[in-house]
């Protein structure tokens, strides 16, 4: 229980950061790590927060992805974004990791297997904290997370994912010379056509099991995103009757759990024409697309080069709403949803030498979370 308790207990500054390569800085809103060295190379990390309450978390872990140093050594990125509160996004960046490390320790190897089990255990956990808290606090079988994780690990990269955040590599062509982008993750979003006739096909007695409400398809009329970690009211049907909120509430009560937490995963053998990845929740790619955010990273210094990416997806935000940038930047949290929403970047470059680098053992062990305005203890966001 004690890794439990710690979720909900936080210290009294949620975002100290630890390792030998953790410091951030914070602007107003923004948080950055304009630069910072991984197993594999280097990497660059931002978040801006709109919320009230911050509902993205985020982390890079690089070292020994196992118990005890006994190995595998490689880089694992997470970027959790949070809805109906920031319970479980919180909680997925304080146990997530752990829980890989333990199973690939278990396993003594990296594997889709190993990164299934943890995102197992993980949803597990914080099911496990629902049952506890639902007879004082039920709401929060509300709260729920988009889960994308990155581990590169002996030459192979994994890319595992809940939800809408999204993973894209930068590969160099070399007949011209120009950087591709290429999606490595595959999205769950009811707005994709084929995500909805997956849900059909997984719930063929439901013709209602996606509805087009307000012009946005939305799984129940509800949520759009169609796997998380959480949303416990969506997948037990003990938790979705009185005293969840009536909006929350299904009429009829489900046989079988309408959200999955059963991540697709990706295995790609690294090439040494793979330039970097960028991992970002859907706040990111609202406001620009794959090549876009490709093309600006190529393009730009590396140093600062995810805060970049922030600033430049808040002045297309601007834009949209005919304001300046400047003046975007002067609203405060809660009141900016309404223009952006939260948005964490995490920049992982791949360096051709990095083999060498690490194998020589000069690369420290890091762990950086990003930041936000200090969170409430126990406070579950408005809904």
């Amino acid at each position: 229980m004690n890794f439990l308790r710690a979720c909900f207990q936080p210290r009294a500054n949620r975002h100290v950061h630890t390792g030998s390569d953790a410091s951030g800085r914070q602007d107003g809103l923004l948080w950055y790590k304009d630069t910072g060295q991984h197993f594999n190379g280097e990497f660059s990390m931002a978040v801006v927060q709109a919320n009230n309450l911050l509902e993205d978390q985020s982390q890079v872990e690089s070292g020994c992805l196992g118990l005890n140093d006994s190995g595998p050594y490689g880089t694992f990125v997470g970027i959790y974004d949070g809805h109906g509160g920031p319970e479980t996004s919180r909680f997925i960046n304080d146990n997530l990791f752990q829980h890989l490390k333990r199973c690939t320790s278990d396993q003594q190897t990296m594997s889709v297997e190993v990164i299934r089990k943890a995102f197992q255990a993980t949803e597990e956990g914080f099911l496990s904290i629902v049952t506890r808290r639902w007879p004082t606090q039920p709401q929060i079988a509300a709260v729920g997370s988009c889960c994308l994780v990155g581990v590169i690990c002996s030459g192979t990269l994994y890319v595992a994912n809940l939800g809408d955040s999204r993973a894209v590599l930068g590969r160099l062509v070399k007949a011209t010379g120009e950087i591709l982008a290429i999606q490595l993750s595959a999205e769950h979003n009811a707005s994709i056509e084929s995500v909805r006739q997956e849900m059909h096909s997984l719930h063929p007695d439901d013709s209602q099991i996606v509805v087009l409400k307000h012009n946005v398809w939305r799984v129940k009329g509800i949520i759009q995103i169609t796997r998380s970690i959480g949303d416990v009211y969506l997948k037990k049907s003990e938790f979705n009757r009185e005293p969840l909120y009536a909006k929350f509430r299904l009429r009829e009560p489900f046989q079988r759990p309408i959200l999955s937490a059963d991540p697709a995963i990706l295995v790609h053998p690294v090439q040494p024409q793979d330039q970097f990845i960028i991992f970002a929740s859907d706040g990111l790619w609202e406001h620009l697309s794959n090549q876009e955010a490709v093309d600006i990273v190529q393009n730009h210094p590396r140093n600062g080069i995810a805060k970049r990416l922030v600033k430049t997806a808040l002045q297309e935000a601007a834009k949209k709403r005919e304001m300046r940038y400047s003046d975007l930047k002067k609203i405060d949290r809660g009141v900016r949803r309404h223009f952006h929403d939260d948005i964490s970047v995490v920049v992982i470059f791949l360096d051709s030498d990095f083999a060498s680098r690490a194998s020589s053992g000069k690369v420290p062990n890091v762990s950086v979370k990003g930041g936000g305005i200090s969170l409430p203890r126990n406070t579950l966001a408005p809904t």
